[in-house]
């Protein structure tokens, strides 16, 4: 089931909360949504839930628009808010009954549902637990589980990994992959590396506008601009090996990182093959090189270069 933002604009007060944007999710793609604190993540994804009306713009989720079909888009979605509120004196097992009977699923299947969502979330040996008696990494798998046990078409996960340490993250990041091969989901997270590490596909918004869209190495491209080099050729002379690198075709700038190894940054335009020039440089000097990598932006870097200022 897609999901399809269109224009969409909210305000708070004279505050634009999200200004007039509009991106599409596929069915069975993660989307990984970026921005800083109030940059309009929350707000967009409460909008998509129908859980708050925007000022402008529609959003359909599969054939059914917020404005027309707020119940059935509401059967389609499982949604986990960043605070997972839960019903701590409640057992696992009688919360995730409860929840199945508000989402009216018929009394004859809500077993089999809570078997399997137990089941994937791995919530067996803590079914018959308290939900307030558990840790923060299984309140996260039974506020996962909730959202799941009506086997909705899309999943709307806000923060889903916040508070937990890193043997848990990984725990709940395989899980979101692997629920993530038959669902739409959107992933909101301040963990960069999580977001790489998760989704197929990456939105960053900034101050209600969305700033950035695509794969992470596509990303990397467009914000980058300058292709980056490391290269060790431990056998030249210093000053020479600088000289000829700086001379290369496209090479806008050669730092010497490491004097003793010979190690040096060479930075270029991306239409050029970098790599193959260098290389040629050192085979036509007979110089023999031992590193000759591309030093990749990193996802806070682009992160940090599109929502500063």
């Amino acid at each position: 089931m897609d999901i399809v933002v269109e224009n969409l604009t909210k305000s708070y007060g004279t505050q634009k909360a999200v200004n007039n944007i509009s991106f599409k999710v596929k069915t069975g793609e993660v989307l990984g949504f970026l921005g800083p604190n109030g940059a309009g993540k929350s707000t967009t994804m409460r909008a998509i839930t129908t859980f708050l009306n925007p000022d402008e713009g529609d959003i359909y989720v599969g054939n059914y628009s917020i404005k027309t079909d707020a119940d059935k888009i509401k059967k389609s979605i499982g949604y986990l808010p960043e605070n997972n509120p839960l019903y701590e004196d409640m057992p696992v097992i009688d919360y995730l009954r409860f929840v199945a009977e508000i989402h009216e699923i018929p009394r004859a299947d809500i077993e089999d549902k809570m078997i399997n969502v137990i089941a994937t979330c791995g919530l067996e040996k803590e079914k018959h637990k308290k939900i307030g008696e558990l840790s923060k990494g299984y309140k996260q798998r039974v506020g996962l589980a909730q959202a799941l046990i009506h086997s909705p078409e899309v999943l709307i996960l806000d923060e889903p990994t916040v508070g937990l340490d890193p043997n848990q993250i990984k725990e709940i990041r395989e899980l979101i992959k692997k629920i993530g091969r038959q669902k739409t989901v959107i992933l909101s997270s301040h963990i960069l590396a999580e977001v790489e590490a998760t989704c197929d596909r990456i939105l960053i918004i900034n101050k209600g506008k969305i700033v950035a869209d695509g794969k992470t190495e596509d990303l990397r491209k467009q914000t980058q601009g300058k292709q980056l080099l490391k290269v060790r050729i431990p056998d030249a002379n210093m000053n020479e090996a600088f000289e000829a690198l700086r001379a290369i075709d496209g090479v806008v700038l050669v730092d010497i990182t490491d004097k003793e190894q010979r190690i040096f940054e060479v930075q270029g335009d991306h239409e050029k093959d970098l790599p193959r020039a260098v290389f040629e440089t050192c085979v036509k000097n007979n110089w023999v090189i031992t590193q000759l990598t591309p030093v990749e932006t990193k996802l806070e870097d682009i992160f940090m270069k599109l929502t500063s200022g």
